[in-house]
């Protein structure tokens, strides 16, 4: 039943909110916000002057909500928690929702740690960024390792130690923990690291330069070169960061836009110092100008999430009037003063084009990379005589260690590339160890069930890092879920030697030639490498968390005041485990049923 526009227009009020358009299966089509909701939503129905993708939408509308607000700011704020909550197909999706990452001097009272920081800012002490990613944050500690030899080892290790570790040894760290520093000399270091974070590389400069004349005064040549040494990296670190004539902290972000491809480039200043960039593309479904795509992106970026507070100054390459309303939500948010602007001259100015050239230039290296992609999946549409190009791959891969704590990867590609966001980990259990054709068939059923529920989107194809029995075990789990005629199955047979470009292919039980130095090929082989790094980082980290975790743990029951018994009583491991349900029964707190358990999870 075709929505009826003209009656509910009639009785639409003019007063400021949030309307939210639902489709026939009561799924949202968009959200927005207005300061007069019939005037906006009226827009929508007119005869003529629509955009085509506004018309696709506009067909589809079974039903509109409407949330009435006290102002427009209320809206702008409820708007961005309905877009997060419910990620609606024609509003703007910001996927990289992640906190940005901080230098963190922590609280100390002696001997502070530098360390890598993301979330919420509950430790005491100074943080220092946003840094526009984790590889930045880790740049910056290399460097204040090198210059200040401040310690970045956490508090139990640092509590632990009779001797200095390989830190020290690379004159990476002064050793405060086994007393080669005094607290003192040790507060003046990380007040210079301090200073260096807050862009008065200057202050640090000068001190430096009196240490070194100081210590080859006293004769302290050695001494004096290590100041040396630092002075003339300190230079090199100004003269690669430091934007002269500039001060303060600010967000710049520009638009570039190319066939209905765009790009936000955030650059990130910091005292004067331009710490980084990074790249958001975003789609445009309802083709809608610069500026509100822009105003539309910064919302989520500011409104939702865990994203860090605005610095004072945010300048933008676009700008319309819906940009005040953002300004006053920032400033309510953090209750301060904020500018937020297009900047016409100046050093800002400047910042705004180096934004607006790298996000040209970076969606132009994109746009090259997805028509690469595009002749990839024609190829390999060609080279499986396929119907039609597969528009979406899924490659699965396996791994352990000697059977030991096995993981199964689940990586995604369509025709941008890979979909990291539909990446999976399946923890494999209860089969035998080393058992790849069991930890296929587990992983394979807990994903396929899933999307036949309906929880996600089935692949054209499903690419199998191996041969034909697990190609044949891929075929019983998507036949038993009656899949089989909606997904294909390719495997990929190690070559010879495992040498890449000799691999062979597998269409079902049929074996297929694809040119191993063919663009589909290549595809094939990027995908399974990347299912095989997703699975053995995975791996890694399971089987880490295994080694750091008790062998008592994971037994019901047993807490960690039994397991502290157990081991008081028995003194290891190993006799716990050879204990019988008696000799269980005997240590405080361990009743005949849980000495049952115990021999059991062990036995």
């Amino acid at each position: 039943m075709a929505f009826d526009s003209e009656n509910f227009l009639k009785s639409l009020t003019t007063k400021s909110g949030v309307y939210r358009m639902f489709d026939s299966k009561g799924q949202t089509l968009y959200v927005g916000k207005a300061k007069n909701l019939r005037s906006r939503v009226t827009s929508y129905f007119r005869a003529k002057g629509l955009q085509t993708k506004t018309m696709a939408m506009v067909a589809k509308i079974a039903d509109i909500e409407i949330t009435v607000t006290a102002s427009e700011m209320e809206a702008l704020l409820l708007e961005q928690n309905l877009i997060k909550a419910q990620r609606p197909p024609y509003n703007i999706s910001l996927r990289d929702d992640k906190s940005y990452p901080f230098v963190h001097i922590t609280g100390h009272p002696e001997f502070p740690q530098l360390r890598f920081h993301r979330g919420s800012k509950g430790k005491t002490g100074e943080y220092f960024g946003p840094y526009p990613s984790a590889a930045s944050v880790r740049d910056s500690l290399n460097l204040l390792q090198k210059l200040f030899l401040v310690r970045q080892c956490d508090d139990n290790f640092f509590r632990n130690r009779s001797r200095p570790c390989l830190q020290y040894q690379i004159q990476r760290c002064s050793a405060p923990c086994v007393g080669h520093i005094t607290a003192d000399e040790y507060q003046q270091d990380v007040q210079l690291a301090t200073l260096f974070l807050q862009g008065k590389s200057a202050n640090v400069l000068k001190v430096f330069q009196d240490k070194m004349e100081k210590a080859a005064e006293a004769l302290e040549f050695e001494k004096a070169a290590r100041y040396r040494d630092q002075i003339s990296h300190l230079r090199r670190i100004q003269e690669r960061q430091y934007v002269h004539g500039a001060k303060g902290d600010v967000d710049v972000f520009a638009l570039a836009e190319d066939s209905g491809r765009c790009c936000v480039q955030a650059l990130f200043v910091r005292n004067g110092q331009v710490l980084g960039q990074k790249s958001h593309y975003v789609s445009n479904e309802l083709a809608i100008d610069r500026a509100a795509l822009l105003h539309a992106f910064l919302s989520q970026y500011y409104l939702t999430g865990d994203h860090f507070d605005p610095p004072n100054t945010v300048l933008v390459s676009d700008y319309n009037d819906d940009f005040g309303v953002l300004q006053r939500a920032l400033e309510e948010r953090a209750d301060r003063k904020i500018h937020l602007s297009k900047a016409f001259r100046g050093q800002r100015a400047r910042w705004v084009g180096l934004a607006a050239d790298n996000a040209a230039v970076n969606l132009q290296a994109r746009g090259a990379a997805r028509s690469q992609m595009n002749t990839r999946f024609a190829d390999l549409q060609s080279a499986l005589s396929l119907a039609s190009p597969p528009r979406r791959l899924e490659c699965f891969d396996i791994s352990h260690t000697m059977g030991e704590a096995t993981v199964a990867s689940c990586v995604v590609f369509d025709e941008s590339g890979p979909l990291s966001s539909d990446y999976r980990r399946f923890n494999v259990t209860d089969i035998v160890g080393g058992d790849d054709y069991a930890a296929m068939e587990q992983a394979l059923t807990r994903r396929y069930k899933r999307l036949k529920d309906g929880e996600g989107q089935l692949p054209d194809l499903l690419v199998i890092d191996g041969g034909l029995g697990q190609v044949n075990r891929a075929l019983q789990v998507l036949g038993a879920l009656q899949l089989d005629h909606e997904v294909g199955v390719l495997g990929i047979a190690k070559g010879p030697d495992r040498k890449a470009g000799l691999e062979r292919f597998f269409l079902g039980s049929v074996a297929v030639h694809i040119d191993g130095h063919s663009p589909a090929a290549h595809l094939l082989q990027h995908i399974r490498d990347e299912a095989h790094r997703f699975a053995i980082t995975g791996h890694r980290q399971r089987r880490a968390k295994a080694r750091n975790q008790s062998l008592l743990e994971g037994i019901a029951g047993v807490g960690a005041k039994k397991r502290r018994q157990l081991l008081l009583h028995f003194g290891s491991i190993s006799a716990i485990k050879g204990a019988s349900i008696e000799e269980l029964s005997k240590v405080q707190g361990i009743s005949k049923a849980i000495a049952a358990d115990i021999y059991k999870h062990f036995h």
